[in-house]
C-alpha cells in the first residue's frame, strides 16, 4: 500500500494526485490536508514552486509530529509566470518523501490575455477573474482557467496530471535521481 498525503482538500488536485500516481503504484491509500502554502493567494513567478514547495514541507513535517514515517507528501500550486514578455499559468507541483527526498514538475503553461492578467497582477486570484468572466462559481474546483480557455477539452485535472508526473519522474528513476 502506497500512502499519499496531498497538500490540499481541492478534490481536483487530491484527484489529479490519484490519477497520476495509479500509473507506477498498484494500492493507494490517500489523504489529504488544508495546508497553507506561504505564498499570496494569487502566486506570481517563482512564488509559485515556492508555494508548492511549502505546502508539501509543512505538511510533511505535520505528518512526522504525528509520527508518520512512510509515504509520499504533495504540494501543488497554480500560478503564473512571464517568459518573452508573455504570461502564462501554469501548476507547479512538489513530491517529498519521508527519506528527504524531492521531486518538482510542472504543468503545461497556456496563455492569459491582457484582461485577465491585469487583475491577476493586482493578486486577484485567477479562480475569481475567470468566475467573473464565465459568470460561473467556483471553477478551480472544476474545470478551471484552463477550462474556459480550452472549452473544456482540457480540464484542470489533466493540467495538474501532467505536474505530477513530471515530478514523480525522480522517484521512478531512482537510479538517475537519487545517488548516494
Amino acid at each position: 500500500m502506497t500512502k499519499l498525503f496531498v497538500a490540499s482538500t481541492n478534490p481536483i488536485k487530491v484527484e489529479a494526485v490519484k490519477t497520476a500516481f495509479e500509473n507506477y503504484f498498484s494500492e493507494l491509500e490517500i489523504e489529504s490536508y488544508e495546508i497553507d502554502s506561504g505564498v499570496p493567494a494569487q502566486p506570481i513567478g517563482d512564488e509559485t514552486f515556492n508555494g508548492a514547495e511549502l505546502r508539501a514541507k509543512n505538511l510533511l513535517d505535520l505528518l512526522i509530529r504525528k509520527n508518520i514515517t512512510e509515504g509520499f507528501v504533495i504540494g501543488i500550486e497554480g500560478g503564473v509566470s512571464q517568459l518573452s514578455g508573455k504570461w502564462f499559468s501554469f501548476g507547479a507541483v512538489c513530491i517529498k518523501d519521508f527519506s528527504g527526498r524531492t521531486g518538482y514538475g510542472a504543468s503545461s503553461l497556456f496563455p492569459l490575455p491582457d484582461v485577465v492578467i491585469n487583475d491577476v497582477l493586482n493578486r486577484i486570484e485567477l479562480g475569481k477573474v475567470i468566475d467573473k468572466l464565465s459568470s460561473s462559481h467556483n471553477t478551480k474546483q472544476k474545470e478551471g482557467a484552463i477550462g474556459f480557455f480550452t472549452k473544456n477539452v482540457i480540464d484542470r485535472k489533466t493540467l495538474y496530471y501532467q505536474g505530477v508526473i513530471n515530478a514523480l519522474i525522480p522517484f521512478i528513476n531512482e537510479d538517475l535521481f537519487f545517488t548516494k
